[in-house]
């Protein structure tokens, strides 16, 4: 589950700055079918990201703790185990009511639809399935099927109109697409927003058909201020009325936009890539925990030993390693990182102090580990393939 959330969390960050890059460069424009596609298109991509793996060049391995003690006594510290992660649980179970929250909602809401389409009656249409009701004040459209009043039916056409513009368009796939985006990322605000955005779009785009019908501009926009009281919703409708009235209005106003601003999408790109980037870090493999067993001491000394992991090579560090006694008089004592690279035969080398203590440790930290380099060779995991891996190394002195 830790994993799934961390998932969530990171194609969640990429789907907010895609609808952030919307809402405020393409929201006002006219390429309301395109800018369908690219929403719903952009969404899945966002999706699919963390899914890449973008850096896999560099491996970064911490090791358990080497300590020297006063008097030359050597000995390897036990290994630090990872602490449960005490914040999947309550993150899992607040996602999972959220998202139950959600779903609930969107039932109850096609509950109350269905009861609709139940009572009214059925007839088909200029070749569309509709339903008239005398209970609804409210025209809409759920997948092919219409729902309009009476009333609306006999007085006002273009209301009729809209709605199969809705169904022609095929706005209710969009709404069906992005209802599983809102129910998995119904804790990001920006989703929301790009939902009611989407059905603005929708809205445009019937606008637009509406007019395209020969239905005069101003008497159309005339029954959309009389229309604009009501509170029938539903979440996988499209509906005549919308409470951003004057949004509509201005953009059948609108001349429209120039062809080139389509080109306004590619800056989203380098967004993105930096996102991902970012959210990709070099692989991080942690050795597996120390072998308890034996270590035999002259084997250090006289062969090449092929060592199973870094932990049992600590140990062969260990027994090479001498606490300074000009660093031990003076009491001075700390941690000293080292890195080295193991190439795919198990050969180290490259071996340097990223950070030091104090000179005396930071050579012999350096000693140590370069003296046992010479002598042992480190057996990789069949996961790392073969590739050169750079190990991070820490040897601290530690006065008792």
């Amino acid at each position: 589950m830790e994993t799934f959330l961390l998932y969530l969390l990171r194609s969640g960050l990429y789907i907010g700055i895609f609808y952030a890059f919307f809402l405020l460069v393409m929201r006002k424009t006219t390429f309301f079918r395109l800018n369908r596609i690219i929403l719903l298109a952009g969404t899945a991509v966002c999706m699919l990201l963390p899914l890449l793996k973008v850096r896999t060049i560099e491996m970064l391995v911490s090791v358990g703790r080497l300590q020297a003690m006063a008097g030359g006594e050597t000995a390897a510290d036990e290994a630090v185990t990872a602490s449960a992660t005490t914040w999947a649980l309550p993150a899992a179970v607040v996602f999972l009511a959220g998202c139950v929250a959600v779903l609930v909602s969107v039932i109850v809401s096609s509950v109350r639809m269905y009861r609709i389409v139940n009572s009214g009656e059925r007839k088909v249409i200029d070749n569309y399935r509709t339903v008239i009701s005398d209970t609804c004040k409210s025209s809409f459209s759920f997948g092919r099927l219409i729902v309009v009043g009476r009333q609306d039916l006999e007085e006002n056409p273009a209301v009729f109109t809209h709605e199969k513009m809705h169904v022609k368009c095929r706005h209710y796939l969009d709404l069906f697409i992005f209802t599983p985006v809102q129910i998995l990322y119904w804790w990001n605000p920006l989703v929301w927003i790009t939902r009611t955005e989407l059905c603005l779009l929708h809205e445009y785009e019937a606008d637009e058909g509406v007019i395209g019908q020969g239905i005069e501009a101003r008497q159309y926009q005339l029954l959309l201020v009389r229309k604009a009281v009501g509170d029938e919703r539903f979440l996988l409708a499209s509906g005549f009325k919308h409470s951003k009235l004057k949004n509509r209005i201005a953009m059948m106003l609108n001349k429209g936009t120039s062809r080139s601003r389509c080109w306004s999408y590619l800056a989203v790109v380098p967004c993105l890539a930096v996102a991902v980037f970012a959210c990709n870090p070099a692989n991080v493999l942690e050795a597996p925990e120390p072998v308890a067993e034996e270590v035999d001491t002259d084997s250090v000394t006289m062969t090449v030993i092929q060592v199973k992991d870094v932990q049992e090579f600590s140990l062969y560090v260990n027994q090479v390693l001498d606490y300074p006694k000009q660093a031990m008089d003076a009491g001075i004592q700390g941690r000293v990182a080292l890195s080295f690279e193991v190439d795919a035969d198990g050969s180290i080398s490259n071996i340097k102090v990223i950070k030091g203590v104090h000179p005396d440790l930071d050579a012999e930290a350096l000693r140590a580990v370069s003296e046992c380099a010479k002598q042992l060779k480190l057996r990789l995991p069949e996961r790392m393939n073969g590739k050169k891996v750079h190990f991070m190394f820490p040897v601290i002195f530690q006065l008792k």
